[in-house]
């Protein structure tokens, strides 16, 4: 989980009035009580207001609540627009989270804005991945989120098929179609494998660490050499 997202689950836990000890935060975010003590701490300093002291537990003040988020016209239509390619051309699990995101938005907003959702007339054409295409997309997103060595049969653009493991870095998207960026154990190098050509993709239990020249960084380093380009920061993406 990441750092902010603990931060508001914190605050929601504590709304209403409720005491709450650090060792049951802890317990349900999965992080440590010094954790949790650190992101009271700083929250308190931030204006939060939080009463209470380590040993004892926290509880919000009365009054208060996060301030809502808000959009301006072009922003709710790129969100609209971002969840509705996502919805069109993602794999399973993120076009359902692009959907939860713009319920949430949208409950937020004020209503003329809301309204900006509903009359957005930019569409992605419908069921243009495979429900197969989307499970390995899902599958090599957490590989690569996880770090494990995937292994799968691929046919590449003249017939040859051949059996490839290579650790998955990301995913990238031509307009038209999803590759796989990995670095390939059996060719020692950098590959890029159409999810489409893929077949009986599996994850190994086998796990890596980044190297120095085998990243999404070193990969895109090797771009802009053959390219003479660099293409967008692969972290700029998260």
């Amino acid at each position: 989980m990441r750092r902010a997202d603990r931060l508001f689950q914190i605050v929601q836990h504590l709304r209403g009035g409720r005491l709450v000890t650090a060792r049951k935060l802890s317990e349900v975010l999965e992080v440590s009580e010094r954790t949790i003590y650190r992101d009271i701490a700083d929250l308190q300093s931030t204006g939060v207001p939080i009463d209470g002291e380590a040993g004892v537990g926290y509880i919000m003040r009365e009054g208060y609540d996060l301030p809502p988020l808000m959009f301006n016209r072009d922003e709710i239509v790129a969100l609209v627009v971002g969840a509705r390619l996502v919805r069109a051309w993602g794999g399973a699990t993120i076009a359902r989270a692009a959907e939860e995101a713009l319920v949430k938005i949208g409950a937020v907003l004020p209503e003329a804005e809301r309204d900006r959702i509903r009359t957005t007339e930019i569409h992605a054409p419908a069921h243009r991945m495979s429900d197969e295409d989307r499970l390995k997309f899902d599958l090599l997103e957490t590989a690569a989120d996880k770090r494990n060595v995937v292994r799968f049969n691929y046919v590449d653009v003249e017939g040859r098929a051949t059996q490839r493991s290579i650790r998955p870095l990301g995913l990238w998207f031509w307009g038209g179609a999803w590759t796989s960026i990995g670095w390939c154990l059996l060719r020692e190098d950098f590959r890029m494998f159409r999810l489409d050509r893929i077949a009986a993709i599996e994850t190994l239990k086998e796990t890596f660490r980044h190297e120095r020249g085998k990243t999404m960084r070193d990969f895109y380093r090797q771009m802009e050499d053959e390219v003479g380009h660099t293409p967008p920061d692969p972290t700029s993406w998260r």
